[in-house]
């Protein structure tokens, strides 16, 4: 094989491998991600169902889907329902006690950890739909444990207070990430830093928020950025309370499936999952760029310690 007889030859070769390489991953990213995103949008603007007419002929009709979400009470409501869900369970709950967790772990050794960090990983390992079996079993009505130990026959947690019931769920079923994450992350914390606050008089809430949350501020947000994404698409808690009583858990996942497939509105299913897509990327493009903001702040803040003018 002839060698490159210039820069531009080699260049250009180089060009090609690393195409070559790359198309494989390009090829399964179009087929797999921007093809469907396309189709979604496409059906989006039509009226197409699962039966009749509208399944064999179906018919453009604009931006009609996408107005009707944004103008339907009952998306709203799931929207509203879907903050409070993504906000207890993942934002408090899960990153909340994952920290807490990792914070009461990082100096433990023995069986006790082993316990503790065994349970909450079982948790999370656990198929979804099995996870969601057993704690329907444990809030029944009728045959419910919880109500068993309380003593409380009878008592409907489910139909009660089903929001309460699916964010407790959650927690309970995704906190195991964020403990994980959190003690990868405690580690990194120059246990001298924690002494020297010591020293100096810190109590914990002082040693946290002048050594510790600085200290692992990027895996806060890229922790939160995705326990609240997944938070956001899950469909999990259908298998508890099936979005009722009365819509009170019909978070955005559950609503989507009643408008496209209990409903048989294909078309307008497929225009509320583009806005969820779209509402996934607003969410995620808020947390790069506070991430991204502290990233340059931080090397601003390293460039001025070392004397130099800032970049």
């Amino acid at each position: 094989m002839a060698r490159p007889t210039s820069a531009a030859d080699a260049a250009g070769l180089g060009t090609g491998r690393a195409i070559a390489f790359v198309l494989p991953a390009l090829t399964l990213i179009a087929v797999f991600l921007v093809f469907p995103a396309l189709w979604t949008i496409y059906l989006g603007l039509t009226d197409y169902r699962l039966t009749g007419t509208a399944a064999a002929d179906p018919r453009l009709v604009g931006t009609a889907n996408y107005t009707g979400a944004l103008t339907d009470p009952r998306f709203l409501s799931s929207l509203w329902l879907t903050v409070l869900y993504v906000g207890g369970s993942a934002v408090i709950g899960q990153a909340g006690l994952g920290f807490t967790l990792a914070w009461t772990l990082r100096t433990r050794t023995g069986p006790l950890r082993r316990a503790v960090e065994g349970v909450v990983l079982l948790s999370w390992i656990l198929p979804s739909t099995v996870v969601g079996f057993l704690w329907f079993a444990l809030l029944d009505r009728d045959d419910g444990t919880l109500n068993a130990l309380l003593h409380t026959p009878g008592l409907a947690w489910l139909l009660d207070h089903p929001l309460l019931s699916i964010i407790v769920f959650n927690v309970w079923r995704g906190t195991a990430f964020s403990m994980m994450l959190y003690s990868a992350a405690l580690e990194n914390v120059p246990p001298s830093h924690l002494e020297t606050a010591r020293l100096a008089g810190a109590n914990v809430p002082q040693q946290l928020r002048d050594v510790v949350l600085p200290a692992i501020r990027r895996h806060i947000l890229t922790n939160l950025l995705l326990i609240s994404l997944w938070t956001f698409n899950d469909f999990t808690p259908f298998v508890l309370t099936g979005g009722g009583p009365e819509g009170r858990s019909e978070i955005l996942p559950v609503y989507v499936y009643r408008v496209a497939l209990k409903d048989g509105q294909l078309g307008a299913g497929a225009a509320i999952s583009f806005l969820i897509l779209l509402i996934n990327l607003v969410l995620a493009l808020a947390y790069l760029r506070l991430l991204r903001g502290r990233r340059q702040r931080r090397r601003h803040q390293e460039i001025a310690a070392a004397g130099g003018p800032p970049a």
